[in-house]
């Protein structure tokens, strides 16, 4: 007898519930543990930082538009097209002073890059920098972009993840930016939602990872046929490809997924690398829709699949972020991978990832014990320390689809999550959305750790009150203050940038690095900070979350006179350089040695 997925059991049995009792569903689901709304006074006072929303203060009045796909789609437009919103962080012409890239998804609709002027305001530049009409007829469209120095002239390069034809631009060092993408050599089309520059053979050079979503031969504005969606809910193998680009040195990249050992067609949303296992080089894990994730170690330029036997790729779920975060002070990272919960409907729960003790790579999801297991129907994620204590905090953004208030359609969704593979796997058996929402308007999670093992969410009380459909989310030092930002992309919303006022109490230290025999970005690069008998480990990140990337400069909150022991770093090359003498409340930039 052929035996029948338990998650699939559970979806039918919930369905058979809707027949019987016709209730309404929730909209959004609740954190065990969320504080009351005081002013931004009291916020500073007992959380040590307030959040002020200013984008239009700022200058940035973007709105995001999402795709508009085939006809034979409309019914269920919102969810096909519901992905696209991204926002990341480069100082792109140097100055010192980050600046915000954001996407857009609607063809013929321009993408933006904020200048940082100095004085808390920005201005557009993408226009004459040459990287705004990007999204023209015939071409796909903007799902993400990542930075990175693939050339080591000291100017970050834009790497444009589409739902069509990939995009590499040049940096003329900070004056204008060049396509190159014929050149590269890269592919005619990647339905992509995911990308991470990485150097995974430690040659000095930055290599390029891809994660497909729908598959390569699928162009969602001229479908052949409506079989194009996951043939499962959670073994999904339909989707697009992996590709490894190899920097070959010379502005032209060598595709070496299937030679290095990296061959996938799960749906992949996210991705991000970095040395998990203790090698030296970088390992990747990818956050897989419709299945398990996958975990991909690094055996000097060779890969390896071992997320089931580290016990992260057993449990099929929804996976739409990764983040990495040194939570326990301890020296090593965790990873978070959000997924789906809707109160009383549908808890997979989000993933929280921490390494156990031993010498084999084993991993125990301890998101429920620590509070950051519920998140709604949640996207991007990332790590940082809001109040500067020392402890990393987790900021979450939300929300699927948000239309009527009053109409939900997870009923006509479970049914057809209940489906075999040819009722879910075309499009045409999707029932019509018809205004209806699904897991909308939901609050968004800041959690904030106690450095006692346990987060709290203080959103609302902080002042990320906003409910918009959440989808990136970037965090940076925009003012140079020594406090994180927050930056948030919105799925058809408007891009939200969250000013933080952090207590003077509480100390910072910053540091932006520069390879020499690495990377000349230093992505990879990682730093571990020892003060008041305790150590973070930290690193340079050539992409994470969902479809974002933070500052390259590494920012650690230090506590209330904090004596700062040293900084060790351990760059790609292999090299490992100690900094002694630090002094709080300063960036240092660091040329490895």
């Amino acid at each position: 007898m052929r035996k029948v997925p338990i998650a699939r059991i559970l979806v039918t049995l919930f369905f058979a519930l809707l027949l019987a009792v016709p209730w309404m569903v929730r909209h959004f689901s609740a954190p065990a543990k969320t504080e009351s709304n005081p002013d931004a006074h009291t916020a500073l006072a007992r959380y040590g930082f307030s959040l002020q929303e200013v984008s239009h203060a700022a200058g940035i009045d973007f709105v995001h538009q999402a795709p508009t796909l085939d006809p034979k789609l409309d019914g269920i437009m919102p969810e096909v097209a519901s992905m696209g919103a991204s926002v990341s962080i480069v100082d792109y012409n140097r100055d010192g002073w980050p600046d915000i890239y954001v996407t857009n998804s609607a063809i013929g609709s321009k993408n933006h890059l904020y200048r940082n002027n100095h004085d808390g305001t920005f201005t557009d530049v993408a226009e004459q920098m040459g990287i705004a009409d990007v999204n023209q007829p015939g071409t796909g469209v903007s799902m993400g972009a990542v930075w990175g120095d693939y050339d080591n002239d000291g100017y970050e390069d834009l790497f444009l993840i589409k739902w069509g034809r990939p995009e590499l631009f040049h940096n003329d060092h900070g004056q204008h930016f060049t396509r190159v993408t014929d050149q590269a050599g890269l592919p005619p089309w990647i339905n992509a939602n995911t990308a991470v520059w990485i150097d995974y053979d430690h040659d000095g050079k930055l290599d390029l990872f891809v994660g497909g979503y729908y598959p390569e031969d699928v162009n969602l504005w001229h479908l052949r046929n409506t079989r194009m969606m996951p043939n499962s809910f959670e073994y999904a193998n339909n989707g697009g490809r992996k590709y490894l680009f190899h920097n070959l040195g010379n502005g032209h990249f060598e595709e070496v997924s299937a030679a290095a050992g990296i061959q996938s067609n799960r749906w992949a949303l996210a991705c991000a690398a970095t040395d998990l296992s203790g090698s030296g080089y970088p390992d990747l894990f990818i956050a897989n829709d419709y299945g398990v994730s996958e975990l991909y170690i690094n055996d000097h330029g060779h890969f390896h699949e071992a997320g089931k036997e580290a016990g992260v790729g057993f449990a099929p779920k929804s996976g739409m972020n990764v983040s990495f975060g040194d939570i326990f002070d301890d020296g090593k990272f965790s990873i978070y991978v959000s997924n789906i919960s809707e109160e009383d409907v549908l808890i997979q729960g989000n993933n929280l990832w921490v390494p156990q003790p031993g010498p084999a790579l084993k991993y125990d999801n301890m998101a429920r014990d620590l509070g950051v297991e519920l998140g709604g129907w949640s996207f991007g994620a990332q790590f940082g320390d809001f109040n500067n204590d020392g402890n990393l905090d987790l900021y979450l953004v939300n929300g699927f689809i948000s239309l009527d208030r009053h109409r939900s359609y997870w009923y006509d969704f479970s049914k057809v999550a209940g489906g075999n593979s040819s009722i879910i796997g075309d499009a045409a058996n999707w029932p019509s959305f018809d205004g209806r929402s699904l897991s909308g308007y939901q609050q968004k999670r800041l959690w904030l750790n106690d450095g006692e093992g346990k987060f709290v969410d203080v959103a609302q009380a902080v002042g990320a009150t906003d409910t918009y459909d959440g989808r990136s989310v970037a965090l940076a030092d925009l003012w140079n203050t020594g406090a994180l930002d927050i930056v948030v992309a919105n799925q058809r919303g408007p891009l939200l940038i969250y000013r933080n006022t952090v207590a003077t109490s509480n100390r910072w230290i910053e540091f932006w690095l520069e390879g020499t025999k690495s990377n000349r970005s230093a992505i990879g690069a990682q730093i571990t900070l020892y003060w008041d008998g305790k150590e973070q480990l930290q690193q340079v990140s050539g992409g994470n979350g969902f479809a974002s990337q933070n500052d390259r400069r590494v920012h650690f909150g230090l506590g209330k006179s904090p004596k700062i022991e040293k900084a060790v770093i351990h760059w790609p090359s292999g090299t490992v350089q100690t900094l002694d003498n630090l002094t709080p409340d300063r960036l240092y930039t660091v040329k490895e040695p």
